[in-house]
């Protein structure tokens, strides 16, 4: 019979025993790997006393706990308010203690910003000797102070105001020079009534002069927003130049402060007026929160 089915199917014949003999070689080996990687596992998890990978250790009948890490972080409700500082000029880049006392015009002339019954003419200038690569270049600093004009919430909301950006080599003299100056020309302009540093209006020539050293680092009250403190700084001294000479207090506690209380020391009535005795802040605790626009919710 062998020798029959061997004449019909010839090699075929002895290929398919070979074949059934190679297939259950290959399942044999299969099943035996896995048993031998699953002992493995096994031991290793009694060793160490870990799991399996991806496996979780139900070794003491529970769960595993989830890592915490470190919590949701802080709740601003159980923040206490800090002491509010007293005009100290924050850490950061370094800025020019005295520069040459000439200026050089920055900035491109523009339409007028607002309506107003009077448009004052400015020009924006830096002094010499300032580094404009600390602040983003020369241009960066006339755009800031165009776009804080202009802005709905500044001084050209006001039916009095308006303003327009004129050229160094325009004929009219400037109604206003938007000055960034270097530390040492602001104290011999400014004063040095204060021991900290301050910016200032000073009426002879017309003069807005923002201080470097605070354009470039800021005020503490302001919590490292530098964009709201520079607008806030030139709508205060911009303010002075347009007419505002006093000062504001603080309005009440946790409101926004007006533009032309002196923010750049504090936001604290009672921490001005132990400043400056003789400005208008009362004694009343009252604490403002920071703001850089005369009229905010224009």
């Amino acid at each position: 019979m062998l020798v029959r089915f061997a004449r019909e199917y010839g090699w075929r014949a002895y290929a398919i025993p070979v074949l059934i003999v190679i297939t259950v070689w290959v399942l044999v080996s299969i099943f035996t790997t896995d048993a031998q990687e699953a002992d493995t596992l096994r031991a290793a998890s009694t060793n160490t006393g870990a799991s399996a990978p991806g496996t979780p250790d139900t070794s003491a009948g529970e769960a595993p706990a989830a890592d915490p890490g470190l919590g949701g972080g802080p709740n601003p409700v159980d923040a206490v308010r800090p002491e509010l500082p007293n005009g100290e000029l924050p850490p950061g880049a370094p800025f020019m203690e005295k520069g040459t006392g000439e200026f050089r015009t920055v900035g491109y002339a523009g339409p007028p910003i607002g309506r107003g019954e009077k448009t004052f003419t400015y020009v924006v200038e830096v002094e010499e000797g300032v580094d404009g690569s600390v602040y983003g270049g020369d241009d960066a600093v006339a755009a800031m102070v165009d776009a804080t004009l202009a802005d709905p919430r500044g001084w050209s909301a006001d039916p009095r105001f308006a303003f327009q950006h004129i050229d160094g080599n325009d004929p009219r003299t400037p109604d206003l020079r938007i000055q960034l100056t270097s530390v040492g020309t602001t104290h011999e302009l400014c004063g040095h009534s204060l021991e900290m540093e301050t910016s200032c209006f000073y009426s002879d020539g017309n003069r807005v002069l923002l201080n470097e050293s605070r354009w470039i680092r800021g005020a503490l009250p302001f919590g490292g927003d530098l964009g709201s403190y520079r607008q806030y700084l030139i709508n205060h001294e911009v303010g002075h130049g347009i007419g505002f000479a006093a000062h504001e207090p603080c309005g009440g506690d946790g409101e926004l402060a007006p533009v032309m209380m002196q923010q750049t020391l504090s936001l604290s009535n009672s921490v001005l007026a132990g400043i400056s005795p003789r400005e208008v802040y009362p004694d009343d605790g009252a604490v403002c929160r920071y703001n850089p626009w005369p009229y905010p919710h224009a």
